[in-house]
């Protein structure tokens, strides 16, 4: 008898989201995974709402709820991102009847749309049987096992562990073909864009960085295949491609570059994006050549301090002289400073406000546009480490705490009207064009 399984994609609760070329990778991986048995797959992504603009981005729809306990002294307004509860009924409704419901996590603190999906779901389905995976399961498994209703909490990539979850609800994957890739199983064909992971994992290891607990190793897929990919979905449609890798420049070589050099040669009529930050160090002339034939439009590059100090104790992934090796490689081939932000952070244990100050006079000479971004601190990383033995927060604190928003509310020490400056600051330098 033929399995039937109800993927969730659950909603996003926060106080601001914009869709970033956004979409449940690990949940398609999981549906790709699935397809070489004998399985029908359902997906519901309860994301999938929001106003295309630029490049297939757009604003989620959004509706306002109620803030958590914990968050109601935070002044802003607290929201649900995504499609609207009676149509996500509705949707649960048509797929009903399944054997088995997995759905993924993605930041921890939007643990509130988990809860409430699955709530729903148990409400339509009775008691069917639903595993938890992704992002925040593996990280706060006991908190998720405690809190989100799910039956079974699944921790790391789903791979084929996922099969001894799946049995211990007594149901057994019958093989019948190998995988096949995930946009062939047509749940994004009316969609602009797709995200494309060429690896897993990544050889550093910030300070404040996921990326080591939530995959081992750094584990690189071959070029040919990853062509093959993007050559799939632009025959469906997709134009808009965005990296979802940690360390994609890495050992460009034997990577990136080939890559690249076969798009070109392709003529393939598309575009890149990078809204994970990319490795400065690693760009030289002839990738930031290939970068601007291939079609890269959307770069953005990972700094977070321009303290040298603090760069060495929180990674030693890039430095300032890499930092202007690298904008003057790409604007020698055309890139401005709309193509180029730039991501620094503000919050960090120790970050004092100046610093962040020097940070935006450093951006600013180079020309680029600055993306400002709040530190969230994640379980199990040197950075939440530090911040519990020096009393700043508890080992067992709520993960809506961690939300960048909130953190750096309550716990980075900032004098918030001095803070607000500063961003009004950075918004007047980027929109003005040189």
């Amino acid at each position: 008898m033929k399995l039937k399984i109800l993927l969730i994609n659950p909603w996003i609760y926060d106080f601001a989201a914009y869709n970033l070329w956004s979409r449940p990778l690990g949940l398609l991986k999981v549906a790709e995974y699935l397809s070489a048995f004998d399985a029908e797959i359902k997906l519901i992504d309860c994301a999938d709402s929001f106003e295309i603009k630029r490049y297939g981005t757009g604003r989620f729809k959004a509706e306002e709820v109620e803030k958590p306990g914990c968050l109601k002294d935070i002044p802003r307004i607290y929201k649900r991102y995504g499609i609207g509860i009676d149509e996500f009924k509705e949707r649960v409704r048509s797929a009903v009847p399944f054997d088995m419901v997995l759905m993924t996590s993605i930041m921890s603190y939007w643990y509130p749309g988990a809860q409430k999906a699955i709530e729903i779901v148990r409400d339509i389905a009775g008691d069917v049987p639903v595993i938890l995976g992704g992002i925040y399961a593996s990280l706060y498994h006991e908190h998720a096992s405690q809190n989100s209703g799910a039956d079974f909490i699944y921790k790391g990539q789903a791979c084929e562990s996922l099969n001894f979850a799946l049995y211990t609800f007594g149901f057994k994957l019958k093989r019948k073909r190998e995988t096949i890739e995930y946009y062939k199983l047509g749940f994004y064909d009316e969609y602009p864009f797709a995200p494309l992971l060429t690896a897993t994992g990544c050889p550093f290891r910030c300070s404040y960085c996921a990326s080591r607990l939530l995959t081992d190793n750094y584990q690189r897929r071959m070029p040919e295949d990853i062509l093959n990919e993007i050559k799939g979905l632009h025959n469906t449609g997709v134009k808009d491609f965005a990296f979802y890798d940690d360390a994609l420049l890495v050992e460009s070589e034997n990577h990136i570059k080939p890559i690249l050099r076969d798009v070109v040669k392709t003529g393939l009529d598309i575009r890149f994006h990078t809204p994970n930050g990319l490795h400065a160090r690693f760009i030289d002339d002839e990738l930031a050549y290939l970068m601007r034939k291939s079609g890269f439009k959307t770069i953005r590059l990972s700094l977070e301090t321009v303290d040298p100090e603090r760069q060495n104790n929180t990674g030693g992934k890039v430095n300032n002289e890499d930092m202007k090796s690298a904008v003057t490689h790409l604007k020698k081939h055309g890139f401005t400073k709309q193509d180029i932000g730039v991501y620094l952070m503000y919050g960090l244990p120790g970050h004092g406000i100046e610093e962040v100050k020097e940070g935006i006079d450093f951006l600013k000479y180079l020309g680029v546009r600055i993306n400002l971004t709040e530190f969230s601190p994640v379980k199990g990383t040197a950075a939440w480490d530090e911040l519990v033995k020096r009393g700043v927060i508890a080992d067992n604190l709520d993960p809506l705490l961690t939300n960048n928003t909130v953190f750096s509310y309550i716990y980075s020490g900032y004098d918030h009207e001095y803070l607000k400056k500063i961003r009004l600051d950075v918004k007047e330098y980027n929109n003005h064009n040189p």
